[in-house]
């Protein structure tokens, strides 16, 4: 039997490299997936669309935590990297995926 696959807006990737972590990434990702559980905001709950994972190093040590997001809009794959990503921030990004809004810009850099 396949896996049950749930649709999404978009996925969130909180890093979890050592720098990132010494600059409080696990809370992040934990707080962050609190969040999403209470919001119902995930992908596996009822009309929820957001997927969150931690990933390795995301390439902005000096300046972490990182925090990544991927989606699809207007048939485009559309992404956002975050620098010194906090729990404010990352709330407003996963809400700008599910309400398929524009993301924030406030700390992005990269593409």
């Amino acid at each position: 039997m396949p896996p049950k696959f749930f649709p999404t807006r978009g996925h969130l990737l909180v890093c979890q490299g050592q720098n990132c972590q010494a600059r409080g990434s696990a809370l992040l990702y934990k707080a962050l997936w609190n969040h999403l559980e209470r919001a119902a905001l995930a992908y596996y709950k009822q009309g929820g669309s957001v997927r969150l994972t931690e990933s390795g190093c995301l390439g902005a040590c000096s300046f972490g935590p990182a925090l990544c997001v991927y989606r699809h809009r207007g048939g485009e794959l559309e992404e956002g990297w975050y620098a010194a990503a906090d729990f404010p921030l990352a709330a407003k990004v996963a809400q700008a995926v599910h309400e398929e809004a524009p993301l924030p810009e406030d700390r992005k850099y990269g593409p």
